[in-house]
């Protein structure tokens, strides 16, 4: 199993308990892929040795899932983010910095796409002192859990709820995921300190975080399981979804599916459609359907 992936060179976990350095072999690519990395952090491979104590990479073997974005933000090309995964996280913050709904919304449409269970913790709750930041963290929590995603609230600084966050990760391969400066570094800390993984403060200038961790890579917890660290991802570029698919993704809308007037409806300026009339009443969040929405048109995709 890959256990770390820096372009060149990959760690691979043996069924042994050995770790080994390998190199992929030739032009290996997978069948009609256009990822960047043919390789990814979690993938089954096979590996070979020429006796040279050289070790190559000479398959890989089926994915049962795989989470995808694309590259940059003009590339056609695409990159894996992890691949045979239990679930997905979202390291989310409030503040310092703010994650914007946009960034959860079109991660979490993505791991519907590829079948992967996802759920949202909101770090840094020990700065929320302020009425407006609590009510805001009140808020998206709701958004979140009416739309089928568990939410927990931790503070890796203050140790709060890091019984929730073990729990979570317990017994399964968890991608964690979000902006630079969320604290995903922190957290893994916080309930593996032997792992002593490399942390950053937040810019004040610009409440941003910084990159601590360079290279995707998988770290075995002590209490069961694995979580695959990944860098901070600035932006999520969605991997181009057909118009009437796009709303199968958001599974309070998904449930409204064959209700609208149109059986191609695409939510947005048909008559009759059920989905907006959900918005109106109040039954799907407006800013869920305002994310979908900038998903759909192709407006403010990457943000």
């Amino acid at each position: 199993m890959v256990t770390k992936s820096t372009g060149s060179w990959y760690k691979v976990l043996t069924p042994q308990g050995q770790t080994i350095e390998c190199r992929l072999r030739g032009k290996l690519k997978l069948g009609g892929s256009k990822a960047t990395n043919p390789v990814a952090v979690g993938d089954h491979v096979q590996i070979s040795s020429s006796g040279s104590e050289q070790w190559v990479i000479e398959d890989i073997l089926d994915r049962k899932n795989y989470i995808i974005r694309k590259a940059t933000k003009l590339s056609r090309q695409t990159h894996v983010i992890a691949a045979n995964l239990d679930q997905a996280v979202i390291i989310a913050t409030i503040r310092l910095p703010k994650t914007s709904t946009g960034f959860i919304d079109r991660f979490l449409a993505t791991c519907e796409a590829y079948s992967i269970p996802a759920c949202i913790v909101f770090n840094k709750i020990d700065l929320l002192q302020k009425t407006e930041w609590q009510e805001a963290l009140s808020e998206l929590t709701n958004i979140y859990e009416k739309a089928g995603y568990p939410c927990i609230h931790v503070s890796a600084t203050e140790r709060q709820n890091l019984d929730q966050f073990s729990t979570l990760l317990q017994d399964k391969v968890s991608l964690l995921s979000g902006h630079s400066g969320v604290g995903k570094s922190a957290l893994i800390n916080a309930i593996e300190p032997r792992l002593n993984l490399k942390v950053q403060e937040v810019s004040k200038a610009h409440q941003k975080g910084k990159h601590t961790t360079t290279f995707a890579e998988m770290f075995h917890l002590g209490l069961g399981g694995a979580i695959i660290d990944t860098p901070g991802i600035k932006e999520f570029g969605l991997v181009d979804f057909e118009a009437w698919e796009l709303c199968h993704y958001f599974p309070e809308m998904r449930k409204y599916f064959n209700q609208c007037h149109y059986d191609n409806c695409t939510h947005f300026n048909e008559p009759g459609c059920m989905v907006k009339h959900e918005v109106e009443k109040g039954s799907i969040s407006l800013s869920r359907y305002a994310n979908y929405l900038n998903m759909l048109i192709g407006e403010d995709r990457r943000k």
